[in-house]
């Protein structure tokens, strides 16, 4: 029997009008379950139970905050094996990624945990004379979260983790295409001991429930992740009701390889970059850009590496990399495969579709040599297992080329020269970047966002997320 899984609005576990079906990608024949949809009506109790709640969630003392957020991160670390196992089954990322995904949840939730207790303000000095001056900081108010479906868990916990901590109240709206985490996780947050209104989780359509959420004027902000497209659509529905917003969005990450890489380290860090999590990451490296005296050597071992690369059920032992996660996108990799031919670009591996055991989205990881940076493999976001070499002259145009794209998320350099790599940091135009590691993969406690196309507004994660879940006020005091 299927199991059936609500809504949580205003303190309640509450039945959507429809539900969707929460089908594993290694195996399509495996329903995990079905998950409420919720209505544009239902939305709007959610968002009336938040804004309701918020006076009184505003003003608890900072231990208050932390002791839920603590249980929740505790549940989560708990139960990492079990919920990792979860993820891997509705995303298609392989066990040991769903595993560290969850853990890296539950840090989130412990690190925002000790936050709460750190939230600090200024007291300074007046131009004038007997005046007082204080600068502290304040919640926003009732925040909308959407979040994106290749990260089911970690994503959504560095959303609301810091939300709550700031005293903010949360209607949070998880990609309808892999609800399962995401009612895992809120499950966890109610028992934490979350206050009725508080926390709400809404799951559904983004054309009813995220449109409800971007329309409403009770809701104060709204912190979005998920394509370039929508988050225009996010930035231009946000600015008509005077909403603070944050947009994660695109990236076309470009791993530079220099003549003096240590050739095995490049390859790692370009299998793993591109490879590892299907590519359904923003931080892929999608971009190999490598200078002329290494490229062919880079190619033929990057090759060889990918002939071991075992792609197959999320959940077997073994496996390297899960399936795509649904048709729709399965077929966008493969359109992308076939531009890339049709422009010029020579497939040196991979780019199939695989059959396995049971039915899923399998493909076989695509590497294309000889691309230019005009074309559209080299350009457009492809968000799977499909990476582009181009060959650089020198580190000058290896530079120019990782900078000439309208993204700025993650960028790498594979070098062992102290010289370039400090050159590198300085000027990628990009918002983090890495050195003989893979593009994508970053801690919990750090900044996380990009410039140009990527990123919009404050950094999430770590200590800066303050900037953007918290607004600053100044006080005057005359004493008399």
């Amino acid at each position: 029997m299927t199991a059936h899984f609500q809504n949580f609005i205003a303190g309640e576990w509450v039945a959507g009008h429809d539900a969707t079906r929460n089908i594993n990608p290694s195996n399509t024949n495996d329903v995990i379950g079905e998950y409420s949809r919720a209505s544009a009506a239902d939305t709007e109790r959610a968002i009336a139970a938040a804004k309701a709640a918020f006076p009184a969630w505003a003003r608890t003392t900072p231990q208050e905050r932390h002791d839920i957020l603590k249980r929740a991160g505790d549940e989560i670390l708990a139960r990492k094996d079990e919920l990792g196992r979860l993820l891997s089954r509705e995303e298609g990322k392989t066990l040991p990624e769903g595993v560290g995904e969850v853990a890296r949840a539950g840090q989130i939730f412990l690190f925002f945990a000790q936050e709460a207790l750190r939230l600090a303000g200024d007291k300074i000095a007046s131009v004038r004379p007997g005046v007082d001056i204080e600068i502290t900081r304040e919640p926003v108010g009732v925040v909308g979260i959407i979040a994106p479906w290749n990260f089911p868990i970690a994503i959504p916990a560095w959303k609301i983790a810091p939300a709550l901590c700031y005293g903010n109240t949360v209607v949070f709206k998880p990609a309808d295409l892999v609800p399962g985490s995401a009612h895992a996780l809120s499950e966890i947050i109610v028992r934490a001991g979350i206050p009725a209104g508080v926390f709400n989780l809404v799951m559904g359509r983004g054309s009813v429930v995220g449109e409800t959420l971007l329309k409403s004027r009770d809701v104060n902000a709204i912190t979005f992740t998920g394509s370039v497209s929508t988050g225009r659509k996010v930035a231009e529905a946000c600015v008509g009701t005077m909403k603070k917003f944050q947009l994660e969005m695109g990236g076309k990450n470009p791993l530079v390889v220099l003549d003096d890489a240590d050739l095995k380290t490049a390859v790692e860090c370009t299998v793993n970059g591109a490879f590892f999590s299907t590519g359904q990451r923003c931080t892929a490296s999608s971009r190999v850009i490598v200078t002329a005296g290494i490229h062919d050597r880079f190619v033929d071992a990057v090759a060889e590496r990918m002939k071991g690369l075992v792609v197959d059920d999320a959940l077997k032992a073994g496996t390297h990399i899960g399936p795509v996660v649904d048709q729709n996108q399965l077929d966008q990799d493969l359109s992308y495969v076939k531009i890339g031919q049709d422009e010029g670009a020579r497939l040196v591996a991979g780019g199939e579709v695989l059959n396995r055991e049971t039915p899923g989205f399998y493909m076989a990881p695509a590497l294309f040599t000889d691309c230019t940076n005009a074309m559209r493999i080299s350009r457009e976001e492809i968000f799977g297992p499909v990476a582009s070499v181009i060959r650089a002259r020198d580190y000058d145009e290896a530079l120019a080329l990782a900078n000439d794209t309208e993204f700025g998320l993650s960028a790498g350099i594979c070098t062992s020269s102290l010289k370039y790599a400090s050159h590198f940091k300085r000027n990628a135009e990009a918002g983090m970047v890495m050195v003989n590691l893979p593009t994508a993969g970053v801690d919990y406690h750090v900044p996380f966002g990009g410039s140009k196309g990527s990123s919009y507004g404050a950094r999430e994660q770590g200590r800066y997320a303050v900037e953007f879940y918290t607004t600053v006020k100044t006080a005057y005091t005359l004493p008399v």
